[in-house]
């Protein structure tokens, strides 16, 4: 089996982890039972439904660092609260390059929870959205398979500042910047001065 590249950190590298899919429903019934799915041997990010139903199946396995989750966009990353400490990382789907949630899933795993730990981008993951993924606190991107990893990895530095506050730049740009600071003594003499 051929390893994956993935962008972790600002380098492209070899990843040894598999996400597990499970299929989409069909009339509204789950093709693969989370209940029931088998996950084979080998280091898989699995989805967080699948998690939660088989916890204790896979226990020794999540202990050993074999089993990671991924949340889905219409998943609520307090799910995990207590459980963070479980994991090697966390990844977040991305089920659709327009669906932004994953970017407030990120935020609260990172601001709320605390999640210090790996934390992955997966699903329709392309270069436009890397430089704001890590700005909500991506580390690691699996980037869309059709898609050169190496031209993404680009997409961390498409601009060199930002203005809003986030998880990577806690103070805003009007913070950061120096601002002149006014002379009182010409003020003084000038009236209407700082009107």
């Amino acid at each position: 089996m051929s390893k994956n590249l993935i962008i972790k950190g600002r380098e492209v590298v070899e990843d040894d982890w598999q996400v597990l899919r499970l299929a989409e429903p069909v009339d509204g019934a789950p093709v693969h039972d989370p209940a029931t799915v088998s996950v084979p041997a080998g280091k898989f990010i699995v989805p967080l439904s699948l998690w939660l139903v088989q916890r204790e199946v896979l226990a020794a396995r999540t202990a050993a660092g074999e089993i990671a989750v991924w949340i889905a966009s219409d998943e609520r990353a307090e799910t995990l609260k207590d459980l963070l400490d479980q994991f090697p990382l966390i990844a977040v789907d991305f089920p659709k390059f327009t669906d932004g949630r994953g970017y407030s899933i990120a935020y609260n795993l990172r601001t709320r929870l605390g999640w210090t730990g790996e934390l992955r981008a997966v699903g329709d993951v392309l270069r436009d959205q890397l430089f704001s993924m890590q700005r909500v606190g991506f580390d690691a991107y699996s980037v869309r398979s059709d898609r050169d990893v190496h031209d993404a990895l680009k997409g961390l530095s498409d601009f060199s500042e930002t203005y809003q506050a986030s998880v990577d730049q806690k103070v805003p740009l009007f913070r950061r910047h120096a601002r002149p600071v006014p002379n009182v003594a010409a003020a003084a003499n000038n009236d209407g001065a700082g009107i």
